[in-house]
């Protein structure tokens, strides 16, 4: 996942002002308590960050791939 991927899925999700907030606030323990934009800026996979704040935030498994791509069964 490119990191412009990252970020739309994040404004998708969480809209454009909330998903900048999101990513600079919410810890995730998951990436060693950084946050979303510490473990970007420190060399962390986007898709692990995209992942990492979706298992904190419950963001359903038909939501994780985007608006429009439905997950393979």
């Amino acid at each position: 996942m490119r990191l412009s991927d990252f970020w739309r899925l994040m404004d998708d999700e969480f809209g454009p002002a909330y998903s900048r907030v999101l990513a600079a606030d919410l810890v995730l323990g998951s990436l060693g308590g950084r946050t979303a934009t510490e473990a970007l800026s420190g060399g962390i996979e986007p898709k692990a960050v995209w992942l990492a704040v979706c298992d904190v935030q419950d963001v359903p498994a038909e939501r994780r791939l985007g608006r429009d791509i439905q997950p393979k069964k």
